[in-house]
């Protein structure tokens, strides 16, 4: 099974940017569809976005379409959160998740392995 880490998170003023990053182990990167998802505190986890084995197609919560982008490099086994014009809401820890299922999904249960995770605080 897959395994992951995520790398990227920090504080950032209100309208900056971030890029999350999350690298996994493995020689079948490539079998997995891979999500986002975040989790503020009281909250439970969101979806973010998630994108297709061979990185052709990509799914966005509204909240943050627009000003979110994800994308992978299957030589490198890595998926990538870009985050513009963040807001304080944006503020959560966010996971790296992996489905091995053919079609890219929302909900979590999907998802068979998941990382850690990496604080993201935007300031107002």
């Amino acid at each position: 099974q897959v395994q992951l880490v995520e790398s990227g998170g920090g504080l950032v003023q209100a309208g900056g940017s971030l890029r999350l990053s999350c690298a996994a182990s493995g020689r079948t990167f490539s079998s997995y569809a891979m999500g986002w998802f975040r989790q503020a505190p009281g909250k439970e986890r969101e979806f973010v976005a998630a994108i297709s084995r061979s990185g052709g197609s990509t799914y966005y919560a509204d909240s943050v379409k627009g000003r979110f982008t994800i994308s992978r490099d299957n030589a490198k086994n890595t998926v990538n959160l870009h985050m513009n014009s963040l807001k304080p809401e944006d503020t959560a820890v966010y996971y790296c998740a992996a489905d091995r299922s053919l079609s890219i999904s929302r909900l979590s249960g999907a998802y068979d392995a998941w990382g850690p995770g990496t604080q993201v605080t935007v300031s107002s």
